[in-house]
């Protein structure tokens, strides 16, 4: 089994706040990201938390998409870790960054399961 990984780790500043701290459009947007992205989606599991804040994971065959909220700031964390290279995380962060009107984004990209890690400016 290969063990080449990918992992795009988004910071998603100034974000439409109404929509960080709806768990059901969070559920959709990461999910249909997953989808989007040619990835098989296995489990979905969210959490809306009180006062706000949003924080949850998808599961997909390849790895998994997990997010965290916080609507008081703008601000999302996004992690899109995708194993092989059939799934490109970068394209599941896109959408995510677009469909929370992202104004600020941040993003590191790491290859993962080849020894040391390496931060990649593209996949």
């Amino acid at each position: 089994m290969d063990t080449y990984s990918r992992h795009c780790i988004l910071e998603l500043w100034e974000c439409e706040r109404d929509l960080l701290n709806d768990l059901q459009h969070m559920e959709r947007v990461i999910t249909d990201a997953a989808l989007q992205a040619g990835a098989e989606v296995r489990e979905v599991a969210f959490h809306q938390f009180a006062p706000h804040g949003v924080s949850g994971v998808v599961i997909v065959s390849e790895s998994h998409l997990a997010i965290h909220t916080f609507p008081e700031h703008g601000y999302a964390s996004i992690d899109v870790f995708t194993c092989g290279k059939r799934i490109n995380p970068k394209k599941a962060a896109a959408i995510i960054a677009d469909k929370l009107g992202a104004k600020r984004i941040y993003e590191m990209n790491v290859e993962r399961g080849t020894g040391e890690m390496s931060i990649v400016d593209d996949f």
